[in-house]
């Protein structure tokens, strides 16, 4: 039969470590998502600004795969990983057992435990979400072209961002384009060009694990656009008449209808399964410890790259959460369980 690889997750570094493994002599791979499709995660604020249509982020994983004849997909979730006989559990009650592991499971919206302002803040990480958004944000227009009033137009046409990192700005910059350009001229009661955006978070700056240059660079394209950067702001409440944080000034209230969250992740529930089987602790973010070669302690045969990863460069700092990460961990972890 071959080693059996089992890889959890169709994001980009499973998905690359899949590839890398392909058709490759005496390997057999599994590759488990509760989708069985890939998302292009980089792409997916313009689905909810409306710039593209959900299908140009979503490609049908059997597809990409499909000239390698030793993966399969199976659209399933692991819901326990038995790490003394090598097997992960699925939602369905079948197990798939493996000789390597890779964990590949991504990250999901994260509220500081204020899960409720969920409903009133959306974040931006699945199809859903980004199609949530832009019903939110087109619905916004319409409700300020509708109102006779001028303290509820307002709040209508204010969009508050809460995250400063590469997917608030992304947000943010793409309001920016929607109030300057996409919908000028189209309504009669409403100017787009009146939408206030804000870029909300508790950092002195934009951006701030990227280079200050990079940051300075980002935000003066934003103040092109009409973006509104508050820095230093701790948000304390989010509701339907919008945000109330604490800054240098003392507490304030921005009233908004529209609140998009982009200010934090967590690590996938496969984390916390890790600790329990493992004995690792979590770091920050709920992401799973690993070594230079993306184990984890005590089990070379399971590996965790991507957004799941805690993995420290040369700096001591964690590798950042994108795609660039992940697209050379999965081929890295891929050649390292071929050297075997």
């Amino acid at each position: 039969m071959g080693q059996r690889i089992v890889i959890l997750g169709g994001g980009f570094g499973g998905l690359y470590a899949a590839k890398a493994l392909g058709n490759k002599p005496d390997i057999q791979v599994t590759l488990i998502d509760r989708r069985n499709f890939h998302l292009f995660q980089p792409l997916l604020y313009q689905v909810a600004t409306g710039e593209l249509s959900p299908a140009d982020v979503a490609f049908p994983l059997r597809a990409i795969l499909n000239n390698f004849g030793n993966i399969r997909v199976m659209m399933a979730e692991a819901v326990d990983i038995d790490v003394e006989n090598r097997r992960v559990l699925l939602s369905d009650g079948a197990t798939e057992t493996y000789d390597s592991l890779i964990i590949a499971t991504g990250a999901s919206n994260y509220y500081f435990g204020n899960d409720a302002w969920s409903e009133f803040a959306p974040g931006l990480k699945t199809l859903e979400d980004a199609t949530k958004i832009r019903h939110r944000i087109l619905y916004a227009f319409e409700a300020a072209e509708r109102t006779t009033d001028p303290a509820a137009h307002r709040a209508w046409l204010t969009f508050v961002v809460v995250g400063a990192g590469p997917t608030g700005v992304e947000l943010a910059g793409a309001l920016g384009e929607i109030a300057n350009d996409t919908l000028k001229g189209d309504f009669h009661s409403v100017n787009p060009e009146e939408a206030r955006i804000l870029l909300v978070d508790n950092s002195p700056r934009i951006l701030g694990t990227f280079p200050e240059d990079l940051s300075h660079h980002a935000e003066g394209a934003l103040i092109r656009l009409g973006v509104r950067s508050i820095f230093h702001a701790k948000v304390t409440g989010v509701d339907s008449s919008g945000i109330t944080m604490i800054t240098n000034r003392g507490e304030e209230h921005i009233e908004a209808r529209t609140v998009l969250w982009a200010a934090g992740v967590t690590g996938s529930p496969v984390g916390k399964i890790l600790t329990e089987r493992t004995g690792i602790q979590l770091q920050r973010g709920g992401r799973v410890p690993v070594d230079e070669h993306c184990n984890v302690a005590g089990h070379p045969e399971i590996y965790v790259i991507g957004d799941l990863a805690w993995q420290t460069g040369k700096d001591s700092n964690p590798l950042p959460g994108v795609a660039p990460v992940a697209m050379q961990q999965g081929p890295y972890v891929a050649k390292a369980i071929l050297d075997r």
